[in-house]
């Protein structure tokens, strides 16, 4: 069985917010160091797959309505 578009969705989701506070929590003084930037992308990068997973989900239902009528 594959998993639906928002299904992925919602992880890819959940895991940016995990690297998110990864990413947050207070490591040295300064933000500009490796141990605070990688998780920080990572994170933009899931935020990213997270809105087109949602873009491709609105479009297949989009496309199911339309043959529906």
């Amino acid at each position: 069985m594959r998993a639906s578009p928002l299904t992925m969705a919602a992880i890819y989701f959940f895991m940016g917010v995990a690297f998110t506070y990864i990413a947050a929590r207070p490591t040295s003084d300064t933000i500009w160091d490796f141990p605070t930037l990688f998780p920080a992308v990572i994170a933009t990068f899931n935020f990213a797959v997270t809105i087109r997973l949602i873009n491709i989900h609105l479009k297949i239902k989009q496309k199911k309505n339309e043959n529906k009528k």
